[in-house]
């Protein structure tokens, strides 16, 4: 039996969610740019999964944006708040209890 694609993003969304918080407190990211560097961790998102995401970290406070014209479009950048950090920081404590769990 395999998952549907629907299945797959319901059952990684937390991944997903802790992955943008990495790189969004690495640097500024945005939507097309994550599409991609997920998509090379096996997440093959449609902008239509991708950006509730992002819109439900920000209202949640763990991100905030900012918005730039590049290439003469207005792109929107992500980075994380504080409370993102936070938030990544427990995350990361808990992922690896569980792979450690998991992997035993």
């Amino acid at each position: 039996m395999t998952l549907s694609g629907y299945d797959t993003r319901k059952f990684f969304l937390g991944f997903i969610r802790i992955h943008v918080l990495y790189h969004a407190s690495k640097e500024p990211v945005y939507g097309l740019w994550l599409m991609e560097e997920l998509a090379h961790h096996g997440y093959k998102l449609s902008p239509g999964t991708l950006y509730p995401v992002l819109h439900a970290l920000e209202a949640e406070g763990h991100l905030k944006s900012k918005r730039e014209i590049h290439a003469g479009k207005i792109r929107k950048y992500y980075r994380t708040t504080v409370r993102g950090e936070r938030m990544l920081a427990e995350s990361k404590e808990r992922v690896m209890a569980l792979v450690k769990e998991v992997m035993e």
